[in-house]
């Protein structure tokens, strides 16, 4: 069974700084791409930042500049580090992965940046 674990979600004030990471189980597939999606109470699912096998990223405006996504091939995981953290990037971030013509997602962590 496929399985993408996240962790490192929590209570931050504002300024400060978390990393995320996703971890991937049960299968010897790569995901391509991985990647960050978010949602806020009352708001759509958004893409956050994803990467591909090959290292290429892709970030929404709202983060460019403060967040950067990486990923580790060798154990299918990928991180989100995110600095200068604002009250508007409290969400709960799911982690994605596309593979073998499907879409996979985490559980989801929460965020909470306090003003």
């Amino acid at each position: 069974q496929v399985q993408l674990v996240e962790s490192g979600g929590g209570l931050v004030q504002a300024g400060g700084s978390l990393k995320l990471s996703c971890a991937a189980s049960g299968t010897i597939f790569t995901f391509n791409p991985m990647g960050w999606h978010r949602q806020a109470p009352g708001k759509q699912r958004e893409l956050v930042a994803s990467i591909t096998f090959g290292g290429r990223t892709n970030y929404s405006d709202s983060v460019k500049g403060r967040f950067t996504v990486s990923r580790d091939n060798a154990k299918n995981t990928v991180y989100l580090q995110m600095n200068s953290l604002k009250p508007e990037d409290t969400a709960a971030y799911y982690c994605h992965g596309y593979s073998r013509y499907r879409d996979y997602w985490g559980q989801g962590t929460q965020v909470t940046v306090s003003s």
